[in-house]
């Protein structure tokens, strides 16, 4: 995903799958408490009102819809963890396990040490102020 993007500018995007099927509009995007790149987004599906956390690292943005590389039926079966709350770094390995993504430190074997997943926009997300 391309990081020069405000993730706060994917909330309210439409969101579509593999295959181009629409999955919903994004409601929240969370960033790596550690590195403030985006690495998750909420995405409500509107099946029950319920939001389908994606990961952004291989998705995309192209023509101002968020294009995530997975089916819809693997999205709507994500685990649900609710939004508007932090990640833990359990609930990203599962994330991570689900969507059968590896996020090992090259050669290392064993998971990065970092915290997850705080929501873009909220008063712990630390940015400089030169956006005027």
């Amino acid at each position: 995903m391309q990081t020069d993007i405000d993730p706060r500018n994917l909330i309210g995007r439409k969101a579509f799958d593999l295959h181009g099927t629409k999955l919903g509009t994004v409601d929240e995007v969370y960033l790596d408490d550690a590195t403030g790149v985006p690495e998750w987004a909420a995405i409500r599906t509107g099946l029950f009102s319920r939001d389908a956390f994606v990961p952004l690292e291989p998705s995309e943005l192209v023509a101002g819809t968020l294009r995530v590389p997975f089916e819809r039926g693997l999205i709507r079966d994500a685990p649900d963890f609710g939004v508007g709350r932090h990640l833990s770094p359990e609930q990203e390995l599962q994330l991570y396990h689900h969507y059968g993504l590896n996020i090992a430190a090259p050669g290392s074997g064993t998971p990065p040490d970092r915290d997850f997943g705080r929501i873009a926009g909220t008063a712990e997300e630390q940015r400089p102020s030169d956006d005027g």
